[in-house]
């Protein structure tokens, strides 16, 4: 009779929380398995102790033997990516470094920066990146083997890409009409794409990340890397229904193909952290080259710009700063519009998006700078990226906008996107929810 009373007890209390969890859900618009998993699940801060993660993450190369089996043995990295995972912020920064970069090994000899994860396993190459970039070093590292991003990709069915030719990434030209054509019987690799947003399969994701057979080769292969990067995390956090009904499968490509010193606790808390996290979290970017040089026995090699590395490090791979907090109505009035100019680019992908944001502004009082097009089409978020002086310049911005919009991330970035001689206060770049509300 007790131990049916206490079971009854304890059935009460646990139908009591989670009534409760789900009342908090509905009122709040949030999914109620989303709330309740992550009042159980400790959070990053609390499992590593700290407020962000540098995280070293590279793809591995490969080739085949005289079987035609594919084998990655002391493989040099074909993608490298330093990231930090900002926890107060919860946001990602992805910093990729091209695979021919020059650096030093331990040994003093330069060579390839791809060159440490064969040398000396990832414990070289955690080291070399490391110290290439000018940072203490990695926290975690994850290392993708053969065929990992493409069984990943086709295991939730593919994703949506707006496949572009290096003249469309790299200077917005040539953007219809144009093909991504090469062949390569022995590596296995048939790339026939054309220009446009399509569903890709994961051998065609693969494919188009692969690609580098025009004229930008490497610095393009990247942005397509970021790309499809971009649209995986989309798919993941619209289409929760199929990713659950994937789950097995996702789950059985990272055991099979994903090497990590990551424990499953650690996994669990950062997965339940981020889920739901939009697009417009992720920071991309790549460290660029100055010139390229003839190493013996690597080839053509490219020379780092170490000044924009620098830079990058610096706003990338930092620990995050405290959040401010969220000003008051009285604070943003006190910032008069007409002493903010505002730059507006068009990431959207619908044509006149920023020249409406950009009237809307100017009708606010704000002095309007350059209008144009964004570094790409598919943002699906509004950022507004602040790199002015005067506090809470973002967010008067963003307070102007249409309420559909109050919600827009306000990034601070200390260099304008101008390239005009007069700098910009704050840059709109417009988002597709944007285009799609008004």
């Amino acid at each position: 009779m007790i131990a049916k009373r206490i079971a009854l007890i304890a059935g009460l209390i646990v139908l009591g929380a989670g009534a409760a969890f789900a009342g908090y859900a509905i009122v709040e618009h949030r999914n109620p398995v989303t709330v309740i998993t992550q009042a159980f699940v400790p959070t990053p801060q609390q499992v590593f102790g700290k407020s962000n993660l540098l995280v070293l993450v590279e793809g591995l190369d490969y080739d085949y033997n005289e079987k035609d089996e594919e084998y990655s043995t002391d493989s040099r990295s074909d993608v490298i990516w330093a990231v930090n995972l900002d926890f107060p912020n919860k946001r990602v920064y992805e910093l990729s470094v091209p695979r021919d970069m020059v650096a030093t090994l331990p040994n003093g000899t330069q060579a390839k920066i791809n060159a440490a994860q064969s040398d000396g396993g990832v414990k070289e190459a955690k080291k070399v990146i490391a110290g290439w970039l000018g940072i203490p070093g990695f926290d975690k590292y994850v290392i993708l083997r053969i065929d990992a991003t493409k069984e990943l990709i086709g295991a939730l069915g593919g994703v949506d890409v707006d496949v572009k030719s290096s003249d469309c990434l790299r200077y917005k030209t040539n953007c219809t009409g144009q093909t991504l054509d090469y062949d390569d019987t022995w590596g296995h690799l048939h790339i026939h794409l054309k220009e446009g947003r399509q569903h890709l399969s994961g051998e065609q994701a693969l494919g188009y990340m692969r690609f580098r057979e025009d004229w930008c080769s490497d610095p393009c292969r990247i942005m397509r890397q970021q790309q499809v990067l971009r649209a995986l995390t989309d798919k993941l956090r619209s289409d929760k229904v199929n990713t659950f009904l994937h789950l097995g499968d996702l789950l059985a490509v990272f055991h099979k193909y994903v090497e990590t010193d990551f424990n499953n606790p650690e996994l669990v808390s950062l997965l339940t952290y981020y889920q739901g996290v939009s697009s417009s979290a992720i920071v991309s970017a790549q460290v660029p080259y100055t010139s390229d040089v003839n190493l013996p026995n690597e080839g053509d090699s490219l020379i780092p710009d170490t000044g924009a590395r620098a830079h990058l490090v610096a706003t990338m791979l930092a620990p995050p700063t405290t959040p401010m907090p969220s000003p008051d109505a009285l604070a943003l009035a006190a910032i008069p519009a007409s002493t903010l100019r505002v730059d507006v680019e068009n990431g959207s992908g619908v044509t006149g998006a920023a020249g409406r944001v950009a009237a809307l502004l100017r009708q606010a009082g704000f002095v309007i700078g350059d209008v144009g097009d964004a570094d790409r089409s598919d943002y699906t978020a509004t950022e507004i990226h602040e790199h002015s002086s005067v506090t809470f310049a973002g967010d008067r911005v963003r307070d102007a906008l249409p309420a559909t919009l109050r919600d827009a991330s306000v990034v601070s970035d200390p260099a304008p996107a101008s390239s005009g001689a007069t700098k910009s206060d704050v840059t709109v770049i417009v988002g597709s929810d944007f285009a799609k509300k008004s």
